[in-house]
């Protein structure tokens, strides 16, 4: 039987003394190859996306999907590039997740996604904040994640740890940003006495003015003196409930109302909203 050409071909590699030579020449220019290729143990990958946050004050959650959720996710789907919106309403704010083609410029992407919003601004119902849009992107991900738990404080007092934590944490090289999930934070609330309002003739809307009024620090001007500037700022931030105690919201009968002797302030834990469990699992 006559053999083909690469029979022939293959006969004299399998005979020849140089093939064993050449396997190793091969093996070691593939070694040298894998070595000067570049390589990402997590490869690039560019997904345009985006976070819409629209206030709308004052609107159930059936209101803000009706006028302005649905509107915006009708414009935005419209805009090329975009693969998918997701949207959740809320009493008061409407929230959306745009998220583009794999491969779409990140700038481009963004310039679209305001200029679109931009132009359609004057179809939104009355009373709503201009959008907030916040770029989001493939590496914004959790990359650790540290659970304190203990037997002696509460939710509460492991919140304020936490956020401490958190504090020494951003001080690490290269840490972008860090986020306390569950606990409860410390929160000054203001229980207000019906009876006890209409008694000094104050409404709420006059206390929540007030309030605003004093949790505020101005700039009231300047002075120079031995050749030094001087800035002088007026007023202060609240601190605790005594400082809340102490806001004058009104004046009876000539003398003035203090927000202690219509409500009730508390200094504590805010009312929960989410529930975060831990567990070791079982080892029996």
């Amino acid at each position: 039987m006559k053999k083909g050409l690469a029979g022939t071909i293959a006969q004299a590699f399998i005979n020849s003394k140089l093939t064993p030579l050449l396997i190793a020449a091969f093996l070691a220019i593939g070694v040298y190859s894998a070595y000067l290729t570049p390589s990402e143990e997590e490869p690039q990958i560019i997904v345009p996306m985006a976070d819409i946050f629209v206030q709308y004050p004052g609107a159930n959650a059936k209101e803000v999907e009706g006028r302005v959720t649905q509107p915006l996710e009708k414009m935005i789907s419209n805009i090329n590039g975009v693969e998918y919106v997701y949207s959740t309403s809320m009493p008061g704010m409407s929230m959306l997740i745009v998220r583009y083609y794999v491969g779409q410029d990140v700038e481009r992407s963004l310039v679209k996604l305001y200029n679109e919003i931009q132009k359609n601004m004057d179809r939104m119902p009355r009373g709503t904040s201009m959008p907030l849009v916040k770029s989001k992107s493939i590496d914004d991900v959790p990359v650790m994640s540290l659970t304190l738990w203990s037997k002696n404080y509460d939710d509460f007092g492991l919140r304020r740890i936490a956020t401490e934590l958190s504090s020494e944490v951003k001080k690490i090289h290269a840490v972008a940003d860090t986020r306390v999930i569950g606990g409860r934070s410390r929160q000054v609330r203001v229980v207000l006495n019906k009876t006890k309002m209409a008694g000094y003739l104050i409404d709420p809307l006059r206390i929540v003015g007030q309030i605003q009024m004093a949790n505020q620090q101005l700039l009231a001007g300047q002075f120079s003196a031995n050749d030094k500037e001087f800035l002088v700022e007026t007023g202060n931030f609240l601190t605790s409930a005594e400082d809340v105690d102490r806001i004058v919201v009104g004046v009876f009968q000539g003398s003035p109302v203090y927000l202690k002797n219509i409500a009730t302030i508390v200094d504590g834990p805010e009312e929960a909203k989410d529930y975060v469990s831990f567990g070791f699992g079982d080892h029996s």
